[in-house]
Protein backbone atom coordinates (compact mmCIF):
# COMPACT_ATOMS: atom_id res chain seq x y z
CA UNK A 1 0.00 0.00 0.00
CA UNK A 2 1.54 3.56 -1.22
CA UNK A 3 1.85 5.64 1.99
CA UNK A 4 0.51 9.54 1.39
CA UNK A 5 2.91 12.33 0.69
CA UNK A 6 1.88 14.75 3.65
CA UNK A 7 4.48 16.30 5.97
CA UNK A 8 3.51 17.53 9.29
CA UNK A 9 2.88 21.13 10.34
CA UNK A 10 3.47 20.69 14.05
CA UNK A 11 5.61 17.75 15.89
CA UNK A 12 6.30 17.23 19.71
CA UNK A 13 9.44 15.72 20.13
CA UNK A 14 10.70 13.03 23.07
CA UNK A 15 13.88 12.93 21.87
CA UNK A 16 16.85 15.32 23.06
CA UNK A 17 19.44 16.58 20.41
CA UNK A 18 21.78 14.28 22.46
CA UNK A 19 19.89 11.26 21.71
CA UNK A 20 19.58 12.04 17.84
CA UNK A 21 23.41 12.15 17.45
CA UNK A 22 24.99 8.83 17.26
CA UNK A 23 26.88 7.66 19.67
CA UNK A 24 29.92 6.77 17.12
CA UNK A 25 29.40 10.26 15.60
CA UNK A 26 33.59 11.97 15.13
CA UNK A 27 31.89 15.24 16.71
CA UNK A 28 31.61 13.14 19.89
CA UNK A 29 35.11 13.09 20.96
CA UNK A 30 36.03 17.01 20.11
CA UNK A 31 33.16 17.89 22.02
CA UNK A 32 34.31 16.33 25.12
CA UNK A 33 37.96 17.65 24.62
CA UNK A 34 36.53 21.35 24.24
CA UNK A 35 33.97 20.84 26.93
CA UNK A 36 37.37 19.69 29.08
CA UNK A 37 39.46 22.71 28.02
CA UNK A 38 36.22 25.33 28.39
CA UNK A 39 35.77 24.17 32.23
CA UNK A 40 39.50 24.88 32.27
CA UNK A 41 38.79 28.47 31.26
CA UNK A 42 36.31 29.02 33.72
CA UNK A 43 38.20 31.96 35.74
CA UNK A 44 38.83 33.26 32.47
CA UNK A 45 35.78 33.63 31.25
CA UNK A 46 34.72 35.36 34.32
CA UNK A 47 37.17 38.08 34.72
CA UNK A 48 36.14 38.93 30.63
CA UNK A 49 32.63 40.35 31.96
CA UNK A 50 30.86 42.35 34.37
CA UNK A 51 28.99 41.22 37.41
CA UNK A 52 26.18 43.47 36.83
CA UNK A 53 23.66 43.89 34.09
CA UNK A 54 21.68 41.47 31.76
CA UNK A 55 23.61 37.87 31.33
CA UNK A 56 24.94 37.21 27.66
CA UNK A 57 25.45 34.75 25.33
CA UNK A 58 27.53 32.31 26.76
CA UNK A 59 31.19 32.59 25.76
CA UNK A 60 31.61 28.79 25.66
CA UNK A 61 28.58 28.34 23.32
CA UNK A 62 30.05 31.31 21.35
CA UNK A 63 33.65 29.33 20.87
CA UNK A 64 31.66 26.06 19.90
CA UNK A 65 30.13 27.80 17.38
CA UNK A 66 33.38 29.30 15.70
CA UNK A 67 35.22 26.13 16.12
CA UNK A 68 32.22 24.56 13.78
CA UNK A 69 32.95 27.07 11.60
CA UNK A 70 36.29 26.15 10.81
CA UNK A 71 35.37 21.97 11.25
CA UNK A 72 32.76 22.32 8.77
CA UNK A 73 34.09 24.80 6.42
CA UNK A 74 31.36 27.82 6.33
CA UNK A 75 32.64 30.96 4.87
CA UNK A 76 30.48 33.50 7.02
CA UNK A 77 29.19 33.72 10.31
CA UNK A 78 25.71 34.87 8.94
CA UNK A 79 25.84 30.81 7.39
CA UNK A 80 26.32 29.87 10.75
CA UNK A 81 23.59 31.22 12.27
CA UNK A 82 21.64 29.76 9.34
CA UNK A 83 23.24 26.53 10.06
CA UNK A 84 22.25 26.75 13.57
CA UNK A 85 18.67 27.59 13.25
CA UNK A 86 17.98 24.19 11.39
CA UNK A 87 21.01 21.52 12.12
CA UNK A 88 20.25 19.51 15.09
CA UNK A 89 23.87 17.65 15.21
CA UNK A 90 25.10 21.71 15.47
CA UNK A 91 22.58 22.85 18.12
CA UNK A 92 23.63 19.98 20.00
CA UNK A 93 27.76 20.41 19.64
CA UNK A 94 27.27 24.04 20.49
CA UNK A 95 24.75 23.64 23.41
CA UNK A 96 21.47 24.55 22.20
CA UNK A 97 17.92 22.67 22.85
CA UNK A 98 15.62 21.92 20.07
CA UNK A 99 13.91 25.07 20.76
CA UNK A 100 16.26 27.46 21.58
CA UNK A 101 16.78 30.77 19.32
CA UNK A 102 19.71 31.45 17.58
CA UNK A 103 21.26 34.86 17.96
CA UNK A 104 22.22 37.44 15.21
CA UNK A 105 25.37 36.75 13.36
CA UNK A 106 26.42 40.32 14.63
CA UNK A 107 27.05 38.86 18.25
CA UNK A 108 30.21 37.57 17.12
CA UNK A 109 31.70 40.99 15.95
CA UNK A 110 30.62 42.16 19.21
CA UNK A 111 32.01 39.59 21.31
CA UNK A 112 35.31 40.03 18.83
CA UNK A 113 37.33 42.53 20.90
CA UNK A 114 36.71 41.30 24.09
CA UNK A 115 38.17 37.92 22.70
CA UNK A 116 40.98 39.31 21.69
CA UNK A 117 41.75 41.60 24.47
CA UNK A 118 41.35 38.32 26.61
CA UNK A 119 43.95 36.64 23.84
CA UNK A 120 41.25 33.95 24.24
CA UNK A 121 42.64 31.75 21.08
CA UNK A 122 45.48 31.39 22.55
CA UNK A 123 44.13 30.07 26.26
CA UNK A 124 42.40 27.60 24.33
CA UNK A 125 45.22 26.33 22.49
CA UNK A 126 47.32 25.81 25.27
CA UNK A 127 44.56 23.88 27.01
CA UNK A 128 44.15 21.72 24.07
CA UNK A 129 47.87 20.98 23.75
CA UNK A 130 48.11 20.06 27.64
CA UNK A 131 45.23 17.22 27.11
CA UNK A 132 47.80 15.89 23.85
CA UNK A 133 50.42 15.92 26.36
CA UNK A 134 48.60 14.46 29.08
CA UNK A 135 48.14 11.65 26.73
CA UNK A 136 51.67 11.38 25.65
CA UNK A 137 51.06 12.53 22.02
CA UNK A 138 53.67 14.92 21.90
CA UNK A 139 57.88 14.94 21.25
CA UNK A 140 60.01 16.94 23.64
CA UNK A 141 63.18 16.60 21.58
CA UNK A 142 62.51 16.55 17.51
CA UNK A 143 60.10 19.36 15.93
CA UNK A 144 59.72 20.92 12.48
CA UNK A 145 59.49 24.71 11.76
CA UNK A 146 57.76 26.13 8.25
CA UNK A 147 55.80 29.56 7.37
CA UNK A 148 53.01 29.71 4.66
CA UNK A 149 51.20 32.90 3.24
CA UNK A 150 47.66 33.59 4.29
CA UNK A 151 45.75 35.91 1.71
CA UNK A 152 44.43 39.24 2.52
CA UNK A 153 41.34 40.40 2.70
CA UNK A 154 42.43 43.39 0.46
CA UNK A 155 42.72 43.86 -3.44
CA UNK A 156 46.05 45.07 -4.97
CA UNK A 157 44.18 47.94 -5.81
CA UNK A 158 43.82 49.15 -2.72
CA UNK A 159 47.57 49.21 -2.31
CA UNK A 160 48.11 53.00 -3.11
CA UNK A 161 51.17 55.55 -2.57
CA UNK A 162 51.11 56.32 0.97
CA UNK A 163 51.53 60.14 0.45
CA UNK A 164 48.69 60.33 -1.70
CA UNK A 165 45.43 60.61 -0.10
CA UNK A 166 42.85 58.29 -1.73
CA UNK A 167 40.23 59.12 -4.51
CA UNK A 168 36.79 60.08 -3.31
CA UNK A 169 34.21 57.49 -3.74
CA UNK A 170 32.21 57.85 -6.78
CA UNK A 171 29.08 55.56 -7.73
CA UNK A 172 30.37 52.99 -5.98
CA UNK A 173 31.44 50.75 -8.93
CA UNK A 174 35.10 49.06 -9.08
CA UNK A 175 36.95 51.50 -9.92
CA UNK A 176 39.61 51.05 -12.88
CA UNK A 177 43.11 50.84 -11.66
CA UNK A 178 46.45 50.79 -13.97
CA UNK A 179 49.91 50.35 -12.11
CA UNK A 180 51.48 48.25 -14.67
CA UNK A 181 54.80 49.90 -14.93
CA UNK A 182 54.32 51.54 -11.89
CA UNK A 183 57.28 50.59 -8.77
CA UNK A 184 55.32 49.67 -5.53
CA UNK A 185 57.37 48.87 -2.61
CA UNK A 186 55.83 48.11 1.15
CA UNK A 187 58.04 50.85 1.91
CA UNK A 188 56.46 53.66 -0.06
CA UNK A 189 52.71 51.69 -0.54
CA UNK A 190 50.10 50.75 2.07
CA UNK A 191 46.86 48.83 1.57
CA UNK A 192 43.90 51.40 2.04
CA UNK A 193 41.71 48.04 2.74
CA UNK A 194 44.64 46.41 5.57
CA UNK A 195 47.30 48.88 6.24
CA UNK A 196 49.06 45.85 8.30
CA UNK A 197 49.07 43.65 5.04
CA UNK A 198 52.42 43.24 3.12
CA UNK A 199 52.56 42.85 -0.64
CA UNK A 200 54.99 39.76 -0.66
CA UNK A 201 56.23 37.34 -3.63
CA UNK A 202 56.83 33.37 -3.21
CA UNK A 203 58.94 33.08 -4.92
CA UNK A 204 60.84 33.79 -9.00
CA UNK A 205 58.35 33.56 -11.21
CA UNK A 206 55.43 34.08 -8.62
CA UNK A 207 52.74 37.03 -8.47
CA UNK A 208 52.98 39.47 -5.69
CA UNK A 209 49.89 39.07 -3.48
CA UNK A 210 48.83 40.95 -0.38
CA UNK A 211 48.99 38.72 2.48
CA UNK A 212 50.34 37.75 5.77
CA UNK A 213 52.51 34.70 7.00
CA UNK A 214 51.35 32.28 9.07
CA UNK A 215 54.15 29.94 11.41
CA UNK A 216 53.90 26.95 13.17
CA UNK A 217 56.45 24.64 15.25
CA UNK A 218 55.70 21.16 14.76
CA UNK A 219 56.49 18.26 16.79
CA UNK A 220 57.59 15.20 14.84
CA UNK A 221 56.11 12.36 16.52
CA UNK A 222 52.49 12.95 15.52
CA UNK A 223 52.31 15.91 13.48
CA UNK A 224 50.91 18.08 16.45
CA UNK A 225 51.08 21.98 16.16
CA UNK A 226 53.55 23.14 19.58
CA UNK A 227 53.17 26.58 18.75
CA UNK A 228 50.76 28.63 15.77
CA UNK A 229 51.90 32.14 15.32
CA UNK A 230 50.98 35.10 12.58
CA UNK A 231 53.29 37.60 11.43
CA UNK A 232 53.39 40.33 8.78
CA UNK A 233 55.18 39.11 5.66
CA UNK A 234 58.66 39.75 5.19
CA UNK A 235 61.88 37.96 3.53
CA UNK A 236 63.12 36.88 7.00
CA UNK A 237 60.00 36.58 9.28
CA UNK A 238 60.26 32.93 8.34
CA UNK A 239 63.74 32.39 9.98
CA UNK A 240 62.80 35.33 12.77
CA UNK A 241 59.78 33.81 13.94
CA UNK A 242 61.38 30.20 14.00
CA UNK A 243 64.05 31.46 16.05
CA UNK A 244 61.76 32.77 18.72
CA UNK A 245 58.87 29.60 18.47
CA UNK A 246 62.23 27.47 18.97
CA UNK A 247 63.83 29.85 22.28
CA UNK A 248 60.10 29.93 23.69
CA UNK A 249 60.20 26.10 24.22
CA UNK A 250 60.85 24.91 27.70
CA UNK A 251 63.65 23.64 29.00
CA UNK A 252 67.06 23.41 27.31
CA UNK A 253 68.19 19.75 26.93
CA UNK A 254 68.87 19.31 23.29
CA UNK A 255 66.35 19.11 20.79
CA UNK A 256 66.72 18.89 16.75
CA UNK A 257 64.85 21.39 14.18
CA UNK A 258 63.95 20.56 11.14
CA UNK A 259 62.80 23.01 8.22
CA UNK A 260 62.98 23.37 4.19
CA UNK A 261 65.80 25.62 2.21
CA UNK A 262 64.45 28.64 3.54
CA UNK A 263 66.07 28.31 6.83
CA UNK A 264 69.81 27.42 5.63
CA UNK A 265 71.41 30.55 6.32
CA UNK A 266 74.66 31.15 8.39
CA UNK A 267 72.66 33.39 10.88
CA UNK A 268 69.99 30.96 11.67
CA UNK A 269 71.94 27.57 11.73
CA UNK A 270 74.35 29.95 14.34
CA UNK A 271 70.84 31.03 16.22
CA UNK A 272 69.92 27.62 16.59
CA UNK A 273 72.87 26.21 17.77
CA UNK A 274 73.25 28.60 20.38
CA UNK A 275 69.34 27.58 21.63
CA UNK A 276 71.21 23.97 21.82
CA UNK A 277 69.32 23.16 19.14
CA UNK A 278 70.85 20.80 16.02
CA UNK A 279 69.54 22.51 12.60
CA UNK A 280 68.15 19.53 10.31
CA UNK A 281 67.60 21.87 7.54
CA UNK A 282 67.62 21.27 4.26
CA UNK A 283 70.33 22.16 2.21
CA UNK A 284 70.60 25.12 -0.40
CA UNK A 285 73.34 24.36 -2.62
CA UNK A 286 71.73 26.45 -5.71
CA UNK A 287 74.50 28.96 -6.51
CA UNK A 288 75.92 28.95 -3.29
CA UNK A 289 77.58 26.99 0.05
CA UNK A 290 74.98 25.54 2.56
CA UNK A 291 75.28 26.53 5.65
CA UNK A 292 74.51 22.43 7.08
CA UNK A 293 77.76 20.50 6.46
CA UNK A 294 78.84 16.76 7.10
CA UNK A 295 79.16 16.96 10.54
CA UNK A 296 75.23 16.73 10.55
CA UNK A 297 73.97 15.41 7.59
CA UNK A 298 76.33 12.53 8.33
CA UNK A 299 73.49 11.51 10.92
CA UNK A 300 70.69 9.14 10.59
CA UNK A 301 68.85 11.65 12.30
CA UNK A 302 68.74 13.84 9.89
CA UNK A 303 67.26 12.12 7.17
CA UNK A 304 64.30 10.95 9.62
CA UNK A 305 64.33 14.55 10.45
CA UNK A 306 64.11 15.56 6.49
CA UNK A 307 61.70 13.09 5.53
CA UNK A 308 59.18 13.64 8.74
CA UNK A 309 59.23 17.51 8.04
CA UNK A 310 57.36 17.45 5.23
CA UNK A 311 54.04 16.89 7.63
CA UNK A 312 54.09 20.35 8.26
CA UNK A 313 52.15 20.86 4.81
CA UNK A 314 49.49 18.20 6.12
CA UNK A 315 48.65 20.75 8.79
CA UNK A 316 49.30 24.08 6.56
CA UNK A 317 46.74 22.26 3.85
CA UNK A 318 43.73 21.94 6.03
CA UNK A 319 44.36 24.90 8.01
CA UNK A 320 43.80 26.28 4.36
CA UNK A 321 41.05 24.27 2.59
CA UNK A 322 39.33 22.52 5.93
CA UNK A 323 39.89 25.60 8.01
CA UNK A 324 39.18 28.01 4.89
CA UNK A 325 42.41 30.15 5.70
CA UNK A 326 43.81 30.59 2.12
CA UNK A 327 42.04 33.89 1.78
CA UNK A 328 41.47 35.31 5.66
CA UNK A 329 37.80 37.09 6.07
CA UNK A 330 39.84 39.16 8.89
CA UNK A 331 41.54 42.36 8.59
CA UNK A 332 44.73 43.35 10.57
CA UNK A 333 47.57 41.16 12.22
CA UNK A 334 45.51 40.96 15.29
CA UNK A 335 42.51 39.55 14.21
CA UNK A 336 43.99 37.29 11.26
CA UNK A 337 46.60 35.61 14.11
CA UNK A 338 43.21 35.23 16.19
CA UNK A 339 41.81 33.24 13.87
CA UNK A 340 45.13 31.38 12.77
CA UNK A 341 45.38 30.12 16.41
CA UNK A 342 41.82 29.48 17.02
CA UNK A 343 41.95 26.77 13.40
CA UNK A 344 45.18 25.52 14.50
CA UNK A 345 43.80 24.62 17.99
CA UNK A 346 40.97 22.72 15.70
CA UNK A 347 43.46 21.13 14.04
CA UNK A 348 45.27 19.24 16.97
CA UNK A 349 41.38 18.52 18.09
CA UNK A 350 41.20 15.74 15.01
CA UNK A 351 44.48 15.20 15.52
CA UNK A 352 44.21 13.73 18.96
CA UNK A 353 40.90 12.15 17.77
CA UNK A 354 42.42 10.42 15.28
CA UNK A 355 45.62 9.24 17.14
CA UNK A 356 43.04 8.21 20.27
CA UNK A 357 40.66 6.56 18.25
CA UNK A 358 39.92 2.99 19.54
CA UNK A 359 41.01 0.43 16.23
CA UNK A 360 38.16 -1.09 14.92
CA UNK A 361 37.54 -4.60 15.47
Amino acid sequence: MRGDDIQQDSMFSYLSPEARVPKNHPLRPLRQMVNRALRKLSRDFQAMYSTEGRPSIPPEKLLRALLLQVLYTIRSERLLMEQLDYNLLFRWFVGLSMDDEVWDHSVFSKNRERFLRSDLAAAFFRRIHSQAAQAGLLSDEHFTVDGTLIEAWASLKSFRPKDIPPPEGGSGRNPEVDFHGERRLNQTHASTTDPEARLFRKGKGKEAKLCFMGHVLMENRHGLIITPRLTAATGTAERDTAECLVDDLPGRHRITVGGDKAYDTKEFVQSLRALNAVPHVAQNRTGRSSAIDGRTTRHPGYAVSQRLRKRVEEIFGWIKTVGNLRKTRYRGIERVGWMFTLTAAAYNLVRIRNLTAAPSP
